[in-house]
């Protein structure tokens, strides 16, 4: 039953594009995604057309933000990236409902485990525990934003959230090196391919 489902959610997500061109730029989509987003897909084929353009709109958002510096850093465990999670799940459960966004956001989450194990890249690094606990922290505080946002200023409250230090960033120095919970740097070779490591968490206006 779960094959036959899949088989049909796929088709159904193919057709629902419509040009040749966009079926095979949505089925080449879909194989790209980890095992728990393929699944998430499968239960979830009424909405994932509109969730796939919404993450497309955050990541487009997200570049928009760090070109005019409204916030720190490149995206990868600093403002920028807590900022992405935070308005892709409010965005998402704008859209959607709370319970499917969160279910994608930790299939999401899953995905990057097995990534890890595969030695795949996310966003040109090396996903490890410490990014997935920080993007699942992140996540939630989008779902609580949207609970209470507006279509016209849930931009600015995800902004707000992570300049006031709502959200969580991994702790650097000025220079962008990881530090441990004692301010040490942590040397690179430390952090090269291991999943748990020293880094840590801090409020994301530190």
């Amino acid at each position: 039953m779960v094959v036959q489902k899949a088989f049909f959610s796929i088709l159904f997500l193919i057709c629902f594009y419509g040009t040749i061109n966009a079926q095979k730029f949505v089925f080449k989509q879909f194989k790209t995604l980890s095992c728990p987003e393929k699944r998430w897909v499968i239960f979830h084929p009424f909405v994932a057309k509109k969730a796939f353009k919404i993450a497309v709109d955050a990541r487009e958002k997200t570049l928009e933000i760090k070109q005019q510096k409204f916030l720190i850093g490149v995206g990868n465990g600093d403002q920028l990236d807590a900022f992405r999670h935070a308005y892709w799940m409010a965005m998402l459960a704008k859209e959607i409902g709370e319970r499917k966004s969160k279910k994608l956001g930790v299939a999401h989450e899953k995905g990057n485990y097995k990534q890890y194990n595969k030695g795949m890249l996310e966003d040109e690094v090396l996903p490890d525990k410490i990014s997935c606990e920080m993007d699942l922290f992140n996540n939630s505080v989008g779902l609580k934003i949207a609970k209470v946002a507006t279509s016209s200023n849930l931009l600015e409250i995800v902004l707000g959230a992570v300049k006031k230090g709502d959200c969580k960033i991994i702790k650097t120095d000025a220079q962008g090196y990881f530090l441990d919970s004692d301010n040490n740097v942590i040397p690179k070779e430390e952090l090269s391919g291991k999943w748990e490591n020293r880094k840590v968490l801090v409020n994301s206006n530190y």
